[in-house]
């Protein structure tokens, strides 16, 4: 688990966890259901990770957004990306029968009840089967692999100086 302000999760509260992030139910949720995603290796903002990170961690947000739709039959889940903690983390908060932005007037209380966990996480991993996505490891290895020139991209043509050969 990451070394920053966020609060140590319950193992009880742990719907997914693999070696780069962990998905669980919120410690201080607003709403039934809100599920917080953490980046384990210290990341102080997004613009830290690399396009294969942030690629994986989008992925694993939208099984997770489509999970909390699914088992608490909802039609909107908010987003949430704040980086007051130094540490990459969003935040998926369910909207049951309000509009807008009243979701965030409620008071997050700290809970211990994680009865949600087990529906959850049943519903994320079959999810997850279903979807293509590839690991950060994966990611990097096929980018470095490809080996395109930067200079074409660009629409400049190589020089000595900008050649990427």
């Amino acid at each position: 688990m990451p070394s920053s302000a966020l609060p140590e999760p319950s193992q009880e509260s742990i719907i997914y966890e693999d070696q780069w992030l962990y998905v669980c139910l919120a410690l201080y949720p607003l709403t039934n259901g809100h599920t917080v995603i953490v980046w384990k290796q210290q990341a102080p903002d997004l613009r830290v990770l690399s396009d294969a990170e942030y690629d994986y961690l989008m992925e694993v947000m939208d099984v997770a957004r489509d999970t909390l739709l699914n088992v608490l039959a909802l039609e909107k889940v908010y987003l949430i990306y704040m980086d007051e903690a130094k540490q990459v983390h969003w935040h998926l908060v369910p909207r049951y029968d309000e509009q807008g932005f009243n979701v965030f007037a409620h008071e997050p209380k700290k809970t211990s009840d994680f009865s949600l966990t087990p529906a959850l996480r049943e519903s994320f991993l079959k999810r997850l089967q279903t979807r293509d996505i590839r690991l950060p490891s994966e990611n990097n290895m096929q980018a470095k692999s490809a080996n395109l020139p930067t200079d074409a991209l660009l629409g400049r043509k190589p020089t000595s100086e900008n050649s990427e050969v």
